[in-house]
């Protein structure tokens, strides 16, 4: 069961966001403040990080900064879920790395497919083969698949 950190300092979206995400088959931490959520992260990563932007304490911008430099969270997917939509904040967001930027309010069926979305690039990306023989056969056999899909895509060109 893939597990998801939810930062955000109002309870009751804390709690709706909670219900949302177990009934759709997540397991699911939560933090009250960014202080709170990277003391989470960096104990027990998660596999996505919903974050709300301003809160007390630290804000999502900062608790972004600080995971992006962790090695156990730096690449784990961070959607921010917020309520400011200027422009300027969501560039500094997508700056510093995040992977998604939701407005508030948001349809729990386009927050499902978000999150559904960003879990499948990061289990792609995230590929791991073992270190035994057969992983290292494995990860050469796909690597081989990949030279023959560029090859002929060179050749149609």
């Amino acid at each position: 069961m893939k597990k998801i950190l939810v930062i955000e300092d109002n309870g009751e979206v804390r709690e709706n966001l909670e219900e949302i995400l177990e009934l759709s088959g997540y397991d699911v931490l939560t933090a009250e403040d960014g202080k709170v959520g990277v003391e989470i992260a960096l104990t027990d990563p998660p596999d996505l990080i919903l974050c709300d932007v301003m809160m007390p304490h630290l804000d999502g911008f900062g608790v972004l900064n600080i995971l992006s430099k962790k090695s156990s969270t730096a690449n784990v997917p961070f959607i921010f879920l917020t309520a400011k939509a200027e422009k300027s904040d969501f560039r500094r967001g997508m700056n510093l790395g995040a992977d998604d930027y939701i407005t508030k309010p948001f349809y729990k069926d386009e927050l499902l497919e978000v999150i559904e979305t960003r879990l499948r690039k990061s289990e792609q990306l995230r590929k791991q083969f073992d270190k035994t023989e057969q992983g290292l056969t494995a990860f050469i056999n796909e690597a081989k698949g990949y030279e023959e899909l560029r090859k002929l895509s060179e050749e149609r060109k």
